[in-house]
């Protein structure tokens, strides 16, 4: 099939803007469809060569998508702010059609006018989209010297993003927010986190000195009691809500190394407790994925707050218990099992691992080690146990308290019947 849809990035400059065949294929056109933003840039309907009809952005875009498969074959156009593939509807678009059904003309991305505004290397430059995203995702990205720029939802973003600055000890920060860049409204508001968030609290919001339509800079620095923990596995274990029954920092840190964490991966926390093992995978690695399976609900919730916290709420926690719940999930790249070790469970999760992917299970039982010594010797793979002491008090002195130890099978799924080791 020959290409029927043009997605077409469009800035504050209008048509006037786009290249000579963008134009082409907007005058080409059946059907125009953007934002209401968007639309207003063209002529009025009738009296020019671009398309009569015109529609909207639809919400959800599912609707919209459902509408552009009524129109496959015809000539229809999408415009877009910026990039459209840089958390753009071209992204969304590319995951309903095939590569060969479009045709995407880019415009300058928002994240390129900002970096030449404020001279920062792009490739230096943490970027992240708050629009319709939960505050939240900035909890991953804050670390001293960082700088971010980010697509805000609307004018009240920055007093969002500066309140939670300043609640995470990076109130010295400063923000810069870039409105309308390229255009003739173009304008730049910078002020440090306390500032703004301070107006914000007095009732004297500066949102309302800045245009919905608009990217965010922060420069990240860092006061003495800057609350930011690394991306490196093995969080200590007070960074997470627990009820005691949670994978030890030391035990996650090398099961989170087994499992090898890559952009993309889905994991499976079969037994999640207080998320901790499916929140480090996440963290490791970006646009990683996890599902957490957890039949208490009052370990769900602390999962999900964890997520909250420690800036990735985008974790899949869902009620079940294995093996029972396993069906129907999507084939995941690896597979934690921390809590419930069975034999039904193990080999259920197996099955559905994917060629190549990593499975480890850990136990702390004498019963669930049995478990464990039985896939190994049937699977092969690494068996590891770990035996950690901690310098506790003892009366006036201190001496070494051992943790209980934990047995690690770490196994990858390979061709053949057993595998091979972590």
């Amino acid at each position: 099939m020959k290409p029927w849809l043009s997605v077409i990035g469009i800035g504050e400059d209008g048509l006037a803007g786009l290249s000579p065949a963008a134009r082409a294929l907007l005058q080409a056109a059946e059907l125009v469809v953007g934002g209401e933003r968007h639309l207003a840039m063209l002529p009025p309907q009738g009296g020019a060569e671009i398309a009569q009809e015109r529609l909207s952005w639809a919400s959800p875009l599912s609707e919209l998508v459902s509408r552009l498969t009524e129109y496959r074959g015809r000539d229809v156009t999408v415009l877009a702010t910026g990039d459209p593939m840089h958390f753009g509807i071209g992204a969304t678009l590319a995951r309903a059609f095939a590569a060969e059904e479009m045709t995407v003309h880019p415009h300058l991305s928002a994240f390129s006018l900002a970096a030449a505004r404020l001279a920062w290397p792009l490739d230096e430059v943490e970027t992240v989209t708050l629009h319709g995203r939960p505050l939240a995702r900035l909890a991953l990205r804050l670390y001293p010297g960082g700088r971010l720029l980010i697509l805000s939802h609307d004018a009240a973003t920055p007093a969002a993003v500066a309140a939670l600055l300043c609640e995470r000890g990076f109130g010295e920060s400063r923000m810069v927010a870039l409105s309308h860049m390229g255009g003739q409204k173009e304008a730049r508001l910078e002020a440090s986190a306390e500032s703004w968030a301070g107006e914000s609290c007095a009732g004297e919001s500066r949102a309302g000195e800045v245009a919905d339509f608009h990217t965010l800079a922060v420069a990240c620095i860092a006061g003495p009691e800057a609350d930011w923990l690394p991306r490196a596995a093995g969080l200590p274990d007070e960074a997470f809500q627990h009820d005691g029954k949670m994978t030890k920092r030391e035990a996650r840190a090398l099961a989170i190394a087994k499992l090898a964490p890559y952009p993309g991966a889905l994991l499976w926390d079969i037994g999640a407790g207080a998320g901790s093992v499916a929140i480090e995978f996440l963290r490791a690695a970006p646009q990683a994925k996890a599902i957490a399976l957890e039949p208490r609900p009052e370990r769900r919730a602390m999962a999900a707050r964890n997520a909250e916290a420690l800036g990735v709420p985008e974790l899949d926690i869902r009620h079940g218990e294995a093996p029972g719940a396993l069906a129907g999930l999507p084939a995941p790249d690896a597979v934690f099992v921390g809590g419930g070790v069975t034999a039904a469970t193990l080999e259920a999760a197996s099955a559905a691992l994917k060629a190549g992917g990593r499975l480890v299970a850990h136990a702390v039982t004498l019963e669930s080690e049995e478990v464990l010594l039985a896939a190994a010797a049937a699977h092969g793979g690494e068996l590891t146990r770990l035996a950690v002491s901690r310098a506790e008090k003892v009366g006036p002195y201190r001496g070494w308290r051992p943790a209980m130890p934990v047995t690690q099978w770490a196994w990858r799924k390979g061709s053949g019947r057993k595998g091979q080791g972590g």
